[in-house]
């Protein structure tokens, strides 16, 4: 039969984007491009109108190769996991826990690689042969890969996990995973490839995105593990007085009384008259815009937190 998963065990993800639900009786119909073992989340969010695209079933998304720790298997094919690579403090100390197929796993590597790579494209393929056909389109950028082999007429080979023989993509899709903490230039450069993203509630990846998920995304770039909600993120980041924020800072923003439900990626100091900016997924205009802060974003303005 194979592998399967196993309570108790870490699995990892074999498509480029496994997406996190809150329960396997939560999904749609109109989910199924996300189900599968070769998911198509382009066009999966391409057919949703408005609202689907912010329904409250999704959870979270993960990677290709991102680790996971398998809590539950049901007979149906659909395993409860806690994504490691996410923290969630508030959910579970291991990680933000959620429901996928269990068709979207696969054996961790042994031993895990010592060195990986990261995905610099905003969306690349894993192809069977250098130029050859597309074996797992839609990898997004922030994606680690172990290498398999030095480079070959500008494509690198790379282990995919569920993949036996080596991948191949285009070296300059790729970069070293760093060492050193990101530059706040390096981050909104990351970020602002992401403009126009569409919104979508749980989305951690450049075909939809919610707010959270483009820090978690512009960071988890340069190897910087944050946490996947906005509340969470706050708790894992240093504040700074309002007034002295810059580049690259993080606002949050909180309704009075309530926990925090927004957070933006400072792009301008502060100009005299409060002109503050901010590149974020926005859920009323449904995607990733910059913007000088309108009156009701200030109005709810908190705080601002440093990496």
């Amino acid at each position: 039969m194979g592998w399967q998963p196993q309570p108790g065990r870490e699995a990892v993800i074999r498509v480029a984007v496994a997406t996190l639900w809150t329960a396997p009786e939560a999904v749609r119909p109109i989910d199924r491009p996300a189900l599968t073992d070769r998911t198509d989340i382009a066009g999966w969010i391409a057919a949703m109108d408005a609202d689907q695209q912010v329904g409250d079933c999704v959870l979270s998304q993960l990677l290709l190769g991102e680790r996971v720790l398998v809590t539950d298997v049901r007979p149906d094919g659909w395993a409860h996991v806690v994504a490691v690579e996410q923290p969630a403090a508030k959910l579970d100390p291991r990680g933000y826990p959620g429901w996928l197929p269990v068709d979207q796993l696969t054996a961790p590597p042994e031993p895990p690689p010592a060195d990986l790579l990261i995905v610099d494209a905003t969306v690349t393929g894993l192809h069977a042969t250098p130029g050859g056909p597309v074996t797992v389109p839609g990898v997004i950028l922030g994606t680690r890969l172990a290498p398999a082999g030095p480079a070959r007429d500008d494509w690198r080979p790379v282990h995919a996990p569920g993949h036996p023989a080596p991948l191949w993509l285009p070296d300059a899709h790729l970069a070293p995973v760093p060492t050193d903490a990101p530059t706040p230039d390096g981050v909104l450069a990351v970020a602002h490839r992401l403009l126009d993203v569409i919104y979508l509630w749980g989305g951690v990846s450049a075909y939809g995105i919610d707010c959270s998920g483009l820090v978690h995304l512009a960071w988890r770039r340069f190897g910087v593990r944050l946490p996947r909600d906005a509340d969470d993120q706050a708790r894992a980041t240093t504040p700074v007085p309002l007034g002295t924020e810059r580049p690259g800072d993080l606002y949050f923003f909180a309704r009075p009384g309530r926990p925090i439900h927004h957070i933006g990626i400072v792009t301008a100091t502060p100009r005299p008259g409060d002109d503050r900016r901010m590149l974020h997924a926005c859920y009323t205009k449904r995607r990733v815009l910059e913007e000088q802060l309108p009156a009701e974003r200030t109005a709810t303005l908190v705080g601002v937190h440093r990496v």
